[in-house]
């Protein structure tokens, strides 16, 4: 353990120290004001006669009489499978009053990605119960799906609601009534208020007891943001790959992160890049991100939903541009179908999973999923589009097949989008709705869906009793 009192600057978050040897980079500090008070930091930026340390609690009350010693060790996180029914700090600090962490090991959380020549290819089904995001843009164990809204949209409400119903079908019907599945949530920058609302929704639905859950809040220091991910991962990659669980990491509100990253990038009077973030961005999402994924061998699972609201409800700002690079699609929150009242209101025509196709169908899902979820796709765009139309021409000016549509539309939103933050519905739920949508549809404009399954699940005549019902 090597200690030097020879703080030569102290700037935002970030305390420089002057030193004889080279020191380790990402190396644990503490340091100990003249009161006796110890804090920790982390070593951002090493050369031969100085580096920069950005300190976890803050660097209030550090002056340069202070004392630095160097641990000769990385951050690590305790990891044991008694982690799970647990709430943490940003940086990995009990604040449930619990017992004290035993842990099995001490991990690194820098972790790496996956090395692609072991990944397994992700092709097995996650039910969150939401119609949205079952029914149109499927999630796979092992994939990485964000969540893309805005600010005062309901993407917490979205994000519980997952975390609440998301089971793996295949253990239920085996009995084990999702034992093998864990969910770890990651939440950053977030208020006191949001705070307490995740916590009484995780006790109140009995949630917590297969979650483990890290809050950084929004007055604590910005550097402690950078490490609460790769806490939530370190413990996530524990369970996976070592205790075979299927892991649903859900991290909010990656915008956060990313102003922590830019806010520390200032400090350190690094050139910025697009809108003033880091050039590293980029990497340093991917770094996060790639450690999401399935190993050959293991039978557990990471799949991640990171969360971040769009400045400006902006798609192509950094955030969502670079994370969009990165991931297998996006989920979008959408302000119009919100100020609606849908519940979630997930658009799902800008919505995309690219790896859907992998794991839906036959021994996933069902046969008929994805010919329903392509005719409800094209149904409800066209639908969109004659919306456009009618504030042109009015209604009255379309064909009988044109009102079909629209009305599509409408019964989509309010019917099999909208459900409500407390229903959880399966796969066959969301289907069957799917094909009750759909009988309103005349049979020869079902040119997406194999004849086989219009003679089993089509009801013709439904449509006039819609119509009726109009």
């Amino acid at each position: 353990m090597k200690e030097y009192q020879t703080i030569s600057e102290i700037s935002g978050p970030l305390v420089f120290v002057e030193t004889d040897e080279p020191i380790g980079y990402d190396e644990i500090v503490e340091i100990e004001t003249a009161d006796g008070e110890v804090r920790r930091g982390q070593v951002l930026e090493s050369a031969s006669d100085h580096v920069a340390i950005q300190v976890f609690e803050g660097t209030e009350g550090i002056d340069r009489q202070a004392s630095v010693r160097f641990l000769g060790e990385t951050m690590k996180m305790p990891v044991t499978e008694d982690l799970l029914g647990r709430v943490f700090d940003g940086t990995g600090e009990p604040i449930d009053g619990g017992p004290d962490i035993v842990p099995d090991e001490r991990r690194d959380i820098v972790g790496a990605a996956i090395n692609p020549y072991s990944r397994e290819y992700p092709e097995e089904f996650i039910q969150t119960g939401i119609s949205g995001i079952d029914g149109m843009n499927t999630l796979v164990r092992g994939q990485k799906l964000p969540i893309f809204s805005g600010s005062g949209l309901p993407h917490n409400d979205l994000a519980l609601q997952i975390a609440r119903q998301a089971t793996v079908p295949e253990e239920e019907e085996a009995g084990d009534e999702g034992s093998e599945f864990a969910v770890i949530f990651g939440a950053m920058g977030i208020t006191a208020e949001e705070a307490n609302e995740f916590m009484d929704d995780f006790e109140r639905t009995g949630a917590l007891e297969r979650s483990v859950v890290f809050m950084n809040l929004a007055d604590d220091p910005a550097v402690e943001r950078t490490l609460t991910p790769r806490l939530v991962l370190t413990t996530a990659e524990y369970l996976a790959f070592e205790k075979d669980y299927h892991v649903l990491v859900i991290l909010t509100d990656m915008t956060n992160y990313c102003e922590a990253l830019r806010e520390i990038g200032a400090a350190r009077e690094e050139v910025p890049g697009r809108r003033g973030y880091p050039g590293y961005m980029y990497t340093d999402l991917a770094n996060l991100y790639e450690r999401a994924g399935r190993i050959k061998g293991r039978e557990g699972s990471v799949t991640q939903i990171p969360i971040l609201t769009m400045p400006g409800d902006d798609d192509t700002h950094p955030i969502p541009d670079l994370t969009g690079y990165i991931t297998e699609g996006q989920i979008y929150v959408d302000r119009d179908l919100n100020s609606q009242g849908i519940e979630p209101p997930i658009n799902v025509l800008p919505s995309l999973s690219r790896l859907m196709d992998d794991g839906i169908g036959e021994g996933l899902t069902r046969e008929d999923h994805g010919d329903v979820s392509d005719q409800m796709y094209a149904a409800y765009a066209e639908g969109e589009d004659l919306r456009d139309l009618v504030n042109i021409v009015g209604r009255e000016a379309l064909s009988d097949r044109d009102n079909r549509f629209l009305d599509f539309a409408d019964r989509f939103e309010q019917e099999f989008v909208q459900q409500g933050y407390d229903t959880n519905r399966s796969i066959d739920e969301t289907l069957d709705l799917g094909w009750e949508l759909l009988s309103m549809i005349p049979k020869e404009e079902l040119n997406r869906i194999d004849e086989e399954f219009i003679e089993e699940y089509y009801v013709e005549d439904e449509q006039e009793a819609v119509t009726a019902d109009d």
